[in-house]
């Protein structure tokens, strides 16, 4: 599936967030990154992630596993307004 990473994190852990994204994933621009994961390789980045990143930051996944079907979780704590701009 087509998977796309979004991070917010606090500075400190800016660079091992960055460093298991891109075990992982192609780095696109600062806190963004894409590319095809199975779905045992989301998971492991999950658990790779959750074991750098405390309880503030916040990582968005976006997940696309055809043309009609996108997928959205948070891993973390969720920032921002989650209602609808329309």
């Amino acid at each position: 599936m087509q998977v796309i990473v979004v991070y917010d994190t606090a500075v400190k852990h800016n660079p091992k967030a960055l460093r298991t994204c891109r075990r992982y994933l192609h780095w696109v621009q600062r806190s963004v990154f894409e590319g095809q994961l199975t779905p045992a390789q989301l998971r492991q980045l999950h658990a790779d992630l959750k074991a750098v990143l405390d309880g503030l930051d916040s990582v968005i996944v976006y997940m696309i596993e055809g043309p009609a079907t996108l997928k959205r979780e948070v891993w973390g704590c969720e920032h921002g307004n989650t209602d609808s701009i329309l």
